[in-house]
C-alpha cells in the first residue's frame, strides 16, 4: 500500500513547521536573555564594583568626626556632612603632595620610554633584517617569564654601586627594564601583521627606515601603542613593591607615602582618604580618556 501523493508534502511540512516554531521560540528566548536581562545584570555588577570607589570618595568628603561616628552612606541622609576640608589638609601635607609629584616624575618617563623603545624594537624585529634577529627575539620573549622579585636584590646592588639607588632615576630604569620585554613582544606581533606591500610601496617612493616608521608604521600601530601605554601607566602608577625598595623619603611615590602615613599615623583618615582617592582616580581618568584606542587595539589584535 502506498501513501497518497497529496499527503506527502503535508507530512513533510509538519516537522519543518514544528522545528521552525521551536527555533523561533528558542531565538526569542536567546534574544530576550541576551538583551535586557543581561544588560541589567551587567549594570548591577558594574555598580557593585563601584561601591568601594564611591565609598572612598564620600569618605574623603567627610570630617574625621563624622567618619568615626557613622558610615559613609550617612551622606545620603545628611548631605551637610560634605566638606572639602580633608583635601585642604591634604594639600598642606608636604609628604603627600611631594609623593604625588614623584609619582608623575616616575610614571610619565617610564611609560614614554617603554612605548618609544618598544615601538622601535618591535619594528626592527618585525621588518628589519640583521644577524641573529630571531634568536634575539626569543631572548626577549624569555625575559617575560623572569619574576620581578628575582631581580630586586641584584639590581638594588647594581644601582647602589653606580649611585642611583633611592632616586627617581633608579625607579624609572627598573620599570623600563621590566616593561620592555612585554612591549617588544606585543608591538612586534602587531607590526608584523602590516601588509608587506604597503611598506614596499613606501620604500619605492624613497622612504627610509625612520620615515617609514614614523609615517606608516606608527599611525597604523596607534591602537596597539595606546593599549601598551595604558598598561604601562597603570602598572607603574599603582606599583608599590619596586618603589618601596628603590625609593627613599625624597623620591617615594604616592603608594609608599600612603603606606607610611598608615604606619605612622593610623588615625589621620582626613589625609589618607583623599590621598587614596586621588591615587585611584588618576589611572581611571587615563583609562577612560584612552578607552577608545584601547578597545581598538584589542579588537584589531583579535581580528588579525
Amino acid at each position: 500500500m502506498t501513501a497518497d501523493a497529496g499527503d506527502l508534502p503535508d507530512k513533510a511540512a509538519r516537522p519543518s513547521g514544528s522545528v521552525k516554531a521551536k527555533h523561533s521560540l528558542a531565538s526569542r528566548l536567546v534574544e530576550g536573555v541576551g538583551g535586557g536581562l543581561v544588560r541589567v545584570f551587567l549594570i548591577l555588577v558594574g555598580l557593585f564594583w563601584l561601591v568601594p570607589t564611591i565609598g572612598l570618595l564620600l569618605a574623603s568628603l567627610r570630617s574625621p568626626e563624622d567618619i568615626a561616628a557613622s558610615g559613609w552612606w550617612k551622606v545620603f541622609t545628611e548631605p551637610s556632612q560634605i566638606t572639602f576640608d580633608s583635601y585642604s589638609t591634604l594639600l598642606e601635607n608636604d609628604d603627600i603632595t611631594g609623593s604625588l609629584l614623584n609619582t608623575v616624575w616616575i610614571t610619565v618617563p617610564a611609560t614614554l620610554l617603554v612605548v618609544i623603545i618598544g615601538s622601535l624594537a618591535g619594528y626592527a624585529f618585525a621588518w628589519m633584517e640583521f644577524p641573529g634577529r630571531d634568536w634575539w627575539f626569543l631572548g626577549v620573549v624569555g625575559l617575560l617569564v623572569v619574576p620581578v622579585q628575582v631581580a630586586l636584590i641584584p639590581i638594588a646592588e647594581l644601582f647602589g654601586n653606580i649611585g642611583i639607588f633611592g632616586s627617581v632615576i633608579g625607579v624609572v630604569l627598573f620599570h623600563v627594564g621590566f616593561g620592555l620585554p612585554f612591549a617588544v613582544f606585543l608591538l612586534r606581533n602587531f607590526f608584523a601583521e602590516i601588509p608587506r606591500e604597503l611598506l614596499e610601496a613606501a620604500r619605492l617612493d624613497g622612504a627610509g627606515e625612520l620615515r617609514l616608521f614614523f609615517r606608516v608604521v606608527m599611525p597604523l600601530g596607534g591602537p596597539a601603542i595606546a593599549s601598551l601605554g595604558i598598561f604601562q601607566f597603570l602598572w607603574v602608577w599603582n606599583d608599590m613593591l619596586v618603589a618601596l625598595i628603590f625609593s627613599d623619603s625624597g623620591s617615594q611615590p604616592i603608594t609608599v607615602a600612603l603606606q607610611t602615613q598608615v604606619r605612622q599615623f593610623g588615625n589621620n583618615i582626613d589625609v589618607l582618604a583623599p590621598g587614596a582617592f586621588i591615587s585611584m582616580v588618576v589611572p581611571l581618568a587615563v583609562f577612560f580618556a584612552f578607552q577608545r584606542q584601547f578597545v581598538s587595539g584589542v579588537m584589531a589584535g583579535a581580528v588579525k
